[in-house]
This record gives C-alpha cells, structure tokens and sequence, in this order.
C-alpha cells in the first residue's frame, strides 16, 4: 500500500516534499494538510492558490512560492486538470491541500515533456487555497 508525500512548513511557506518508498498511489489521492476556517471552494468559483508541483519522487516542474505571486483561475468548470478541479472544489479558503494526480487526472498520455512531465508520471501539488475573486 503506497503512501503518499510529507510536506513541509504551514499555510503559506514554501513546502519540500519527502516522498514514500514505492510507487505513487493509483487514483487521485487528496489530503488536506491544514485546513482553513473560511467558505467552501465551489464549481464556477475564480480561485486564488500558491502551489508547488512536482513529479513523483522527482523534480519540481512548477512553484508560485519562487515567484512570489499567487495565481487564480476558475475551478470546477474545465478550465485546470482535472485533479485540481476535483481535488480542490468543497474544500476551504484557508486549507493546505495536498494533492497526488495520476495521468488521466493530470496531462494525460501526452504529458508535458517541456517541464519534464512524461506520459505516466503522477503529480504531486501542495497547494494553498488563499481566496476567491
């Protein structure tokens, strides 16, 4: 039975994940690290996240925490991966959400060889729900 990653720090620092021996979980694995005391996300809501992403037991692709901007964009309705949509929706404003998103949940067989995600690779993100515009 895998388990999935530790991450570091609390809501709003820049986590370093440490990842269990074996391979990634199947399915998507969400587990909230902290959790927030403000509203619900909901489907059709522009959420505000910082985020770090990283491969499976691999290296980080992408990370809002080095740019020091959050990003928003719709959630629920299409417009992200699918494990963000369905891993992020009904959680609060204010939670640490850790997410592990196999390929047909993420970029799918084509991955996104630019940031060095190949077919099958899981994801994994830590990501902070900040707010919603």
């Amino acid at each position: 039975m895998s388990t999935l990653p530790t991450a570091s720090g609390s809501f709003g620092d820049k986590p370093v994940l440490t990842f269990p021996g074996g391979p990634a979980p199947e399915g998507l694995q969400v587990s909230v690290l902290q959790r927030g005391d403000g509203p619900l996300v909901e489907a059709g809501d522009t959420i505000v996240v910082h985020y770090l992403g990283q491969v499976w037991d691999g290296s980080i692709f992408d990370t809002s925490y080095d740019r020091g901007q959050t990003i928003s964009f719709p959630i629920g309705m299409g417009m992200v991966i699918g494990g963000w949509d369905d891993g992020l929706v009904g959680q609060t404003i204010g939670s640490r959400v850790l997410l592990s998103i196999p390929p047909e949940h993420g970029y799918g067989e084509r991955g996104v060889p630019q940031a060095g995600i190949g077919g099958t690779d899981t994801l994994v993100f830590v990501v902070d729900i900040v707010g919603v515009e």
